[in-house]
């Protein structure tokens, strides 16, 4: 790609524009004609945070658009050869009642744990082309508990539902980022499902990053939701 094209296709990211556009001749038709745009002036500012810093950090409520925008830019970055995989991962915790054991290997345990990921995935990405990248190696789930000695080069690195990590989560995550490599981190510190003493990794990781070269941390807010009308008023009225 010459120098103008990157530059161009780098200022339409920045600007929330998209990213998988119709299929030229030639490209693999695994690859949907789906575009990402950014619905909210913060969903645009989300996009600018990942394209310029080497970990970016999305809080907000449900509905925000948070894991869509992360898997978009994933799929976008591995799809133009900026990075060479995708990391998934999450802490396993489940809202109320514990799932209990679940049987077989890492895409059994963790799979259902990262349903969302894979329900946006599907978004840009055929099911025989997410299964492909899976058999290749270009995506991986990995537990967020058994992650120490990793490093995770020419990766796109997505941490979901991150208030439920705890401290030393958090930080072992954190260190794990190789070159190059992008991390996108996003939690609602309003519904961590952890007990009271184990809470707060996410707010704290983000207060002691501020400021730190490369770190990028986008709020979204009530204002930015766009699952469903209805959210906004639910959050009000139970929360």
């Amino acid at each position: 790609m010459s120098k103008k094209r990157k530059k161009n296709r780098q200022a339409r990211q920045e600007h929330g524009e998209s990213i998988n556009k119709t299929p030229r001749k030639g490209v693999d038709p695994g690859y949907k004609p789906v575009s990402l745009s950014a619905r909210t002036d913060n969903q645009r500012k989300l996009i600018m945070s990942i394209v310029k810093n080497d970990i970016t950090f999305a809080s907000g409520p449900a509905g925000t658009g948070k894991t869509h925008v992360a898997v978009a830019m994933a799929v976008q970055m591995i799809k133009e050869g900026t990075l060479k995989k995708l990391i998934l991962t999450r802490p396993l915790v489940s809202v109320g009642k514990d799932m209990g054991f679940l049987p077989g290997g890492i895409m059994e345990k963790v799979g259902p744990y990262i349903t969302p990921c894979f329900d946006e995935l599907n978004t840009y990405l055929s099911l025989s082309m997410i299964g492909q990248w899976i058999n290749d190696k270009r995506i991986e789930v990995v537990p967020l508990s058994v992650m120490r000695g990793r490093t995770f080069k020419d990766s796109f690195v997505f941490l979901d539902e991150a208030q439920n990590a705890t401290h030393e989560e958090m930080k072992n995550f954190l260190t794990r980022i190789g070159t190059p490599s992008r991390y996108c981190i996003s939690g609602d510190p309003t519904q961590s499902d952890l007990i009271e003493s184990q809470r707060g990794a996410f707010s704290e990781a983000i207060r002691r990053l501020d400021g730190m070269d490369g770190f990028g941390h986008m709020i979204l807010t009530e204002d930015d939701i766009v699952r469903h009308r209805l959210i906004g008023d639910i959050i009000r009225r139970l929360w």
